[in-house]
């Protein structure tokens, strides 16, 4: 039991210094870790919905889990429900506004900006959230909405309303929004570094 209790740990931890490092990764105005984990709010309320999250997978601490969010989204402008599955190295710029709801999965290497909102469509008590894919970046004020998928390494533009599947790779513009394959000389550039903001 001790040594499940140190893996776990030192899985948390790693988890931890992910998220960080992907902040660190993501933020050009960012200037070094401990400015990051003392400063950044979206930083605060990833790493509190990673225990709010643990504490959900157990029927009789759901109570606790939400307890939590709440207090997250009062501390920081960030409201993620405990039953949504987030992956690695998730980074939430500037942080408030945004909205993730409990059917929701994002993938690893997510970044949204503020005032994001990842909600449903309907009152059933099914899937109706989206999935996000990994290395999706999505712009100031979008909604995604509903059970819809957003394909790996796509591009969601400011303001966008998407109310339907996005293809991997590509990226999404308008309201509601349409799709298109992002082109492969910008991707190809941005993958070496160039600001991701030209997309969206």
């Amino acid at each position: 039991m001790i040594r499940r209790a140190a893996r776990s740990l030192t899985a948390v931890r790693e988890q931890l210094r992910e998220d960080l490092q992907g902040a660190r990764e993501r933020d050009p105005a960012a200037r070094s870790d401990l400015e990051i984990a003392l400063l950044y709010p979206g930083l605060h309320a990833v790493w509190t919905h990673r225990i709010s999250h643990r504490l959900w997978q157990r029927p009789r601490l759901r109570f606790a889990a939400r307890a939590l969010s709440q207090v997250s989204r009062a501390a920081t402008g960030v409201e993620i429900h405990p039953g949504a599955r987030i992956g690695r190295r998730f980074f939430i710029d500037h942080g408030m506004g945004v909205v993730i709801g409990e059917t929701a999965e994002v993938g690893d290497d997510v970044m949204l900006y503020h005032q994001v909102t990842l909600g449903g469509r309907s009152l059933e008590q099914t899937k109706r959230h989206p999935t996000v894919g990994d290395g999706v970046i999505v712009g100031a004020g979008a909604r995604i909405l509903g059970p819809v998928e957003i394909g790996a390494r796509s591009r969601i533009g400011a303001n966008a309303v998407v109310v339907s599947d996005v293809p991997t790779e590509s990226s999404a513009v308008g309201i509601p929004a349409r799709s298109r394959p992002l082109d492969p000389t910008v991707h190809r550039e941005e993958s070496a570094g160039t600001d991701p903001a030209i997309l969206i």
